[in-house]
This record gives C-alpha cells, structure tokens and sequence, in this order.
C-alpha cells in the first residue's frame, strides 16, 4: 500500500532570541528554593564560624609631623629630623629596626598574659620574616607638604593587650625617627673628636714654630666649643614626629562579628545566585514554556504536569498519573487530539520525541488511558523495537492479562513476531477498551525490518475494530525508524519535555519531518514544573450545599 499523501509540515521559523522579563523571572523563580536554601546554609556556616573565631581588640594611637616649628632663638641648640618621603614610615615599621624593637619590648612586657605575649611575638616575627604587617597598622593623614597626622592601629586578643602594642608601636616609630635625628649630631661629634685628636698630636711636637702653635690653639679651643654644642644638640634632638594621643583600652571586640559576617555571606550568596540563574535563563535555549513552541507555528495540544519519582515507583506510571491529578491534563490533550483529526475510527497516531527520555512512553500510556476511560477502543503498538518499554508499564498493575486474537488464529505476540506473519497477531489486554501490542525483545536491525513490511497496509489492518492507534516510536533524532513510521501513520505527535529539549532540536525534528512528509498534529509539553500559573487551573468538587 503506497504511503498516504499528507500536506508538508510547518516550516519552523527562527526562534525568538529575545529575553522577556516574565521568562527571565519564570527562569529564577524556578530555581529560588535553590538559591534561597543555598543561602540559608551558607549564613548559618559562616555565623557558625565566626562564633568560633578568637575575639579580637584594637586600639589606636596618633602621631603628628612636627614640621618646621618656630624655636625663637633657640635654633642653633635644637635639631630635628628631616622630613620623611611618601611611605618611608611605613617600610621603617614592617622593617626589623622597628618591628624588632617592638617583638623584644613586647617579649619582656609583664602586665601581659604569658601566652598571649607569646602569641603577639611569634606572630609579630612571622609577619616580619614574610614582610606582610597585618596585626599593627599604620594609617597616614598628610597634606602635600607632608605634614599630617599618623594613626598607628594595634589588634591583640585581649583589651589591655592591644593598648601595650599600640603604645610599644607608637614609641618605637618616635624611638626611630629621633635615633635619625641623633645620628646626624653623633657624626658630627665623632667628627670633631677627630679633629681634636689631630690637633693635639700637632701641638705635641717640639720645634713647632710659635704662630703655628698659636693657630693650632685656635683651630683646639673653636673644636672644642663646637664639640661642647653637639653635646648640647644631642640633648634636644627631636624627631619629625610628636606623640598626640595615646592609645585608650578598647570596650568592644572588633572581630569576629557574626551576625554581621552571616548577613554579608548570605547576601553575596543571594545575589550570585540570582545572577547565576539570570544568566542561566538568558542562555538557556529549551523549551521553558508553550510559547516557547508557537514560534514553529504548530499548535500545543497539551501540557502535562511532571510526576513524582515516588509515585511512579510505587503506584505505576498510570496509576500514579491518575492519582496525581493528571485527569485534567490528559483530558485536555484527549480532546484537542481527537478534535484534530476527527471521528474517524482507526486512525493511527505516532507519538514521538526529539530524544530518548523525553517521555514519548509515559505519554502514549498515560493518553492510551485516558481515551479508553472515556469510551474509547485503543490499541498501543510499541514500535520501538530497539528498546520497547510499554510492557513493562502496564505490568505494573499486578493484574493477570489477557491475550485477544486481533486477526487469524493464534500467531504473534509482539510487534516483531505480527510484521513476520500479520495475519495471525494476538494482542495484550491492558485495561478494558484498551489493548497493547509489545515491541519483543531488544533487536538490532530493527529499520530494515520496518522497510521489508508492508506497515501501511498492515496498521490498516490491524485497525479494524479500534477507534485510534497510538504508537510508540523511537525518538526522531536518535533513529531512522521514526521516519519510516511517521511515513506510513495518519499523524503525528512530537513531545517535548521542558527545560530539558533544546529549540535547536525541536528544529532538526521538524526538518527531518518535513523531508519525511511527516503530518506533525503539533507539540505536547511534558514533564511540565508545577507554578503558581498553571496550578491556577486546577479545579476541585466540591460537596453540594443543603438548604
């Protein structure tokens, strides 16, 4: 029987590659438990964690640049160091001159605890030996001339602790800046020494003539008041630098702060989450919903909610769609079906997908179902020969079934057995009004069997006495077969599942669908994530009211 002529299918249009606010809010609200347990987990980790963190205290002390301050007359017997480049405080602190001085006074410090005095000095040397000060900081304040303020911060684990380290910090930064100041005068003196040192080695010879040795005294006694002043110098060498204040024992921990390092993670966790699943939306290519579909310009004839695995394990995928409130759904796809293609008994409809796992199978059950339920005579062929799946969906109902002869006497059983010897083929009775053809066991050459057998001819046959054909074919991208099947059926139905078909497959499907002169009814979205929206549509009985 030559293949019946159909109309071409539906050319798919480019998808739309826009974003819509409603898909990219449907995007992340769907995955909001997500990111809102995520961030919940993460908060209560790092409160966790910070509650078990070593309290901390800092204390601060403040220096100010003298400057060239007004000495009256007193300028000759005062000096002060040299103004200090951009960042030379900073290297002097981290540096061993400071910071050595600041690990042996912190070392001999008795009003300290022993251990945390141990502490402070090993990490002191640590931070020392690796160049990186974190537990004194020093922050400065200085005008373009330099002149400002210095702030030296200390953090210890306890509050009079971190006020010593604070004022052992401040004092060994004055300590080094006078000491610069001192150094100038101490070189000086050694200076003059030296002259003096020469001179009288001079004066000690005998045949000196006499106004040499009167110069030589001059040059003795101008040496001599010169060393007398740097004497006088050193005493009031200043530094650059002045104490201001000093440090004040601290009330309140700086660290750690759990609620505020909690809200901190668990915010930052929110907000990449949600960015996460705002970039998954925008990038997602699948089909998230019927509009997604109706750019292909072919109807969806239903959407059908997702079960639960539970419900599936323990009840079957029938009896599990039945008590899960899929009623509705498949009674919408069972009328939008059979308003398509009409009254006409033994028509037969392939139901196929882009993939395996998209629950082409379920489907063709959970419709099968429904059909028979309402009157309907169906007959399931499970053309899927590779790995047919629709026996074991309806041995789930622990019932003993029965075999009814469809056509000849006795014969096969299966679908691979009826294409042999059509015939004589006996068929499964699932559930009343409905029966079941098997696929049989798995088979390897299962498209040439398909291109050997007359299936036209033979669906017709078959067909006499059923109102509709459901048939369960392999997915049209993973075999040919789908191809040689959708050739010789009246219709077909491809099911998408959602998030989880690309449009791009969607779109390879109906290509080869059209190439095949394939009748594509339309879509059914399955496997559909229950929302708000379409949660809306559920309609419960309710009793009636006695007056």
């Amino acid at each position: 029987m030559p293949p019946r002529s159909r109309p071409p299918a539906a050319t798919s249009p480019e998808p739309d590659n826009e974003i819509e606010l409603g898909a990219l809010w449907q995007g992340v609200r769907k995955r909001l438990p997500w990111i809102l347990g995520a961030t919940a987990l993460v908060a209560a980790g790092v409160y966790l964690w910070s509650w078990t963190q070593p309290d901390v205290y800092e204390s601060s002390s403040s220096l100010v640049t003298v400057g060239s301050a007004n000495t009256g007359g007193l300028g000759d017997s005062l000096v002060t160091a040299s103004a200090l480049p951009q960042g030379a405080l900073q290297e002097a602190l981290q540096g061993p001159l400071v910071l050595g001085e600041i690990i042996r006074r912190i070392g001999l410090e008795a009003s300290i605890a022993p251990e945390v005095r141990g502490e402070l000095a090993a990490d002191l040397q640590i931070q020392l030996q690796k160049r990186d000060l974190k537990t004194v900081e020093l922050q400065p304040r200085l005008d373009p001339g330099g002149n400002g303020i210095y702030t030296v911060t200390a953090q210890a684990p306890t509050p009079q602790a971190a006020t010593i380290l604070t004022d052992l910090s401040a004092q060994a930064l004055l300590n080094w800046d006078r000491g610069r100041a001192l150094s100038g005068v101490e070189r000086a003196e050694r200076g003059l020494r030296a002259q003096l040192a020469e001179i009288d080695r001079q004066l000690a010879q005998d045949r000196l003539p006499q106004l040499e040795r009167q110069t030589l005294v001059a040059a003795r006694a101008s040496a001599q008041r010169s060393l007398a002043q740097a004497g006088i110098q050193a005493q009031g060498a200043a530094g650059f630098l002045e104490l201001v204040a000093p440090a004040v024992v601290p009330l309140e921990r700086v660290a750690p702060k759990p609620t505020r390092n909690a809200v901190l993670a668990g915010l930052l966790t929110l907000v990449l989450g949600l960015g996460i699943a705002a970039l998954r939306t925008v990038t997602d290519r699948t089909a998230r919903s019927e509009d997604d579909l109706l750019t292909f310009g072919l109807p969806v004839l239903g959407s059908i909610p997702q079960l639960r695995r539970r419900d599936i394990v323990f009840s079957g995928i029938v009896r599990a769609a039945r008590e899960a409130g899929l009623y509705e759904a498949v009674g919408f796809l069972r009328v939008n079906l059979l308003t398509r293609i009409g009254e006409r008994p033994g028509q037969s409809v392939m139901i196929t997908s882009t993939a395996p796992g998209e629950g082409k199978s379920s489907l063709t059950a959970t419709l099968a179902d429904g059909l028979a339920t309402s009157g309907k005579r169906v007959l399931i062929i499970d053309a899927d020969m590779r790995r047919g799946t629709q026996q074991d969906v309806w041995d789930k109902y622990e019932r003993e079934h029965q075999w009814s002869q469809m056509v000849g006497v006795g014969g096969a059983r299966t679908l691979q057995e009826a294409l042999l010897d059509p015939g004589n083929v006996q068929v499964m009775e699932a559930e009343p009004n409905l029966h079941l053809l098997p696929a049989g066991p798995g088979m390897h050459d299962s498209l040439g069997q398909l291109n050997r057998a007359d299936l036209g001819a033979r669906l017709a046959e078959w067909g006499r006495g059923y109102d509709l054909i459901l048939i369960d074919s392999p997915p049209l991208l993973a075999l040919a077969d789908a191809l040689v099947l959708g050739g010789q059926v009246d219709h077909v139905l491809l099911v998408v599942e959602e998030g989880k078909t690309s449009l791009q497959a969607v779109k390879q499907s109906l290509r080869r669908a059209h190439g095949g002169n394939l009748d594509i009814l339309g879509f059914v979205l399955n496997k559909v994530v229950a929302t708000s929206e379409n949660r809306s549509y559920g309609y419960d009985y309710a009793p009636r009211l006695k007056d």
